[in-house]
């Protein structure tokens, strides 16, 4: 589903009223999905409508005109005097018959539900004077709020709180939803979010072509692999996972075994000497190979059919690192980065990113957390003002060539052409040791099947996700790759799947 940035959703508005379709009809059809909302989020008592002055506040004074018709008793706070509103605004306040409390907290008292239609998606400064303390005030109320496009106080387009925010129990947006729904921090202040449709017609993406994606099947349904039945392991690619030292070894194990799992054929575990005892008794369907240095690698990789490589999980950090990550893109097969990898390059990120455009296909993935971002991104703080993680997540592959998945709770991934998509159904016991090893592990493994970089990178992320719901609290990484055929199944019933 596409994501909306608020300049996006008011182009999506102006071509929808150039269609035709008349500004207060969009308006009114907002403001009764609110009051459906409304009505079944409270289906008794008080409520009190908190509205501002732009087309946000609009929306809820149609919402209360629509709940008094119903018989509820609904009081609106007005930021600004009612004759100072302009436009369709104006217009939908002048059609409420109902009572305008004075803007003061202490006006709210225990309605049994609060509209918040105060700001829209559009605030880009901070919150201060006499709408902080409205906010600061229905927050400590402890009634119910139903926020109106997006909770007053969110930037919609980057998710920031722009000093404090609302924290709403349910959000009813309009059309698409925006970036700032699933960005934290703004996720955590919507609650549940659902879009009604107003009106606005869908041809109007066509002219909009938005870039920014909710990372769910339906996006990606197209390339999800699904295994030929005249099929062999060959034909589903050949995964090779490089292995630390000795006392590093858990993390490409991990990677490895989540690549079998994700659907590659084959997976080779290149192990230096001194481990190669240890992985081999620890490991039964995936292979493993004795490599010692880049030229064993580079020696081994003139075999066409090893089609990806995984490195960095519990890699090391250091030249000989670089050096088989160099090799590992000097041919023609997908490289998936991560962890160590990304951190050996963090004093010479350009020779990475070199390495990565003279590539022979352009199928390079940068799985990067927080940290490792901001040691191999550092160009990237120089900015004159703070990018949001999607900002900072495109600039990044732009600026390398390859796809740039950020981890996080809101993981995103983007790709040099723009495009991105925002992830929202990990749990939170997925923050555990090596989960981000085995998230590697399964991009490699749908790389091996062929799947885009972009796809690859997104399917695994709404996989790893499922996959930690699928077994709940107390998960540790080993659970995640035994997790994924359940996740697949789903997938299968979900796509009408005859195998």
């Amino acid at each position: 589903m596409e994501l909306l940035s608020v300049a996006e959703m008011a182009r999506a508005d102006t071509l929808a009223v150039e269609a035709g379709v008349a500004s207060f009809a969009l308006m009114r059809s907002a403001g009764e999905a609110v009051a459906e909302a409304a009505q079944a989020l409270a289906p008794t008592g008080d409520i009190v409508v908190v509205a501002g002055r732009g087309n946000n506040g609009g929306d809820g004074f149609i919402a209360a005109t629509d709940l008094a018709a119903r018989g509820r008793k609904v009081s609106v706070m007005l930021l600004c005097k009612p004759d100072t509103l302009k436009g369709d605004a104006a217009r939908a306040a002048q059609q409420w018959r109902g009572p305008v409390l004075s803007f003061s907290p202490v006006a709210l008292g225990k309605p049994a539900l609060i509209i918040d239609a105060l700001f829209g998606a559009g605030l880009d400064r901070d919150v201060k004077g006499e709408p902080r303390a409205m906010i600061e005030a229905i927050n400590a109320s402890g009634a119910p709020v139903l926020a109106v496009d997006l909770p007053s106080g969110i930037n919609g387009s980057t998710g920031e709180v722009m000093g404090v925010a609302v924290n709403a129990v349910r959000t009813v947006t309009f059309f698409r939803k925006k970036p700032g729904h699933l960005l934290l921090p703004g996720r955590l202040h919507c609650g549940e979010v659902s879009f009604a449709d107003i009106g606005i017609p869908p041809s109007v993406l066509e002219t909009i072509q938005p870039q920014t994606f909710e990372n769910i099947p339906e996006g990606w349904r197209s390339h999800f692999p699904v295994p030929d039945a005249a099929g062999h392991k060959y034909g589903r690619g050949h995964v090779v996972v490089t292995s630390g030292g000795l006392a590093h070894t858990g993390a490409a194990r991990l990677a490895a075994r989540a690549a079998l799992r994700g659907g590659a054929g084959l997976v080779t575990l290149a192990s230096p000497r001194d481990a190669l005892a240890v992985n081999a008794v620890a490991l039964t369907a995936v292979m493993v190979r004795e490599i010692e240095t880049p030229v064993d690698f580079a020696a081994y990789l003139q075999d066409p059919r090893l089609n990806v490589c995984i490195l960095g999980p519990g890699a090391g950090v250091g030249a000989r690192t670089r050096d088989m990550v160099l090799t590992a893109l000097s041919g023609p097969r997908a490289v998936v980065l991560d962890a160590d990898a990304l951190t050996s390059f963090a004093a010479e990120p350009q020779t990475l990113f070199k390495a990565i455009a003279t590539q022979a296909i352009a199928q390079a993935v940068l799985t990067p957390h927080e940290g490792e971002f901001a040691r191999l991104f550092a160009s990237l703080a120089g900015k004159d003002h703070a990018l949001s993680k999607l900002e900072r997540a495109r600039l990044a592959a732009k600026e390398s060539g390859a796809v740039v998945l950020i981890k996080g709770a809101d993981t995103v991934v983007a790709a040099p052409d723009g495009r991105a998509s925002i992830a929202s159904n990990a749990p939170p016991w997925l923050a555990t040791a090596g989960a981000g090893d085995v998230l590697s592990g399964m991009i490699g493994g749908l790389l091996a099947q062929h799947v885009p970089a972009f796809e690859a990178a997104s399917i695994a992320v709404w996989m790893h996700g499922e996959a930690a719901r699928h077994f709940g609290p107390g998960l540790i990484a080993e659970d995640l790759s035994e997790a994924l055929p359940a996740v697949v199944s789903d997938l299968y019933r979900r796509f009408d799947v005859r195998l």
